[in-house]
């Protein structure tokens, strides 16, 4: 099966994750680029307000056409409850081309059920898959049992 992994990070955490999944599954990665600066204390306010608001970002362009890929996962941050901007605009315009889709989301503490909800609806289908990954099992490396059944459910 042809995959490709689609994912947004600001703080690195997700890539973390993201890059776990390529070598597991051995496919395509893109990351997103959002063209407004994600860092620091301001980059954070404005993220989850902009989550919050449900604007859309405006994205760099992309290496990798989703249409292409029989799976597509796609993985983000956790942004005040719900999910990214840039994920949100990326299945906004892509959207009518997944032919499957899995997600995944890493996170502080919670927002996961709702982004998941939210990314449900964006992309109008039913994900194969998902996996929460929490913000310290990230820096402690402890998720790798739940990245592993994550895996086996995608085969």
């Amino acid at each position: 099966m042809k995959i490709l992994i689609v994912f947004f990070s600001r703080t690195g955490h997700t890539r973390k994750v993201a890059e776990k999944l390529q070598s597991e599954f051995r496919c395509d990665l893109e990351e997103l680029h959002d063209e407004k600066k994600r860092t620091g204390f301001w980059g954070y306010f404005f993220s989850g307000r902009d989550a919050m608001q449900k604007r859309a970002a405006k994205l760099a362009a992309m290496k990798y056409n989703p249409a292409d890929y029989e799976l597509v996962i796609l993985g983000t941050p956790i942004w005040a409850f719900d999910v990214c901007t840039p994920i949100r605009t990326y299945l906004s315009e892509h959207k009518k081309v997944l032919k499957k889709a899995a997600f995944f989301c890493t996170m502080g503490g919670s927002g996961d059920q709702r982004a998941f909800s939210s990314m449900k609806k964006l992309c109008e289908q039913e994900p194969i898959a998902s996996l929460s990954v929490l913000q310290k099992e990230v820096e402690q490396d402890l998720y790798q049992e739940k990245l592993a059944n994550f895996a086996k459910k995608l085969r």
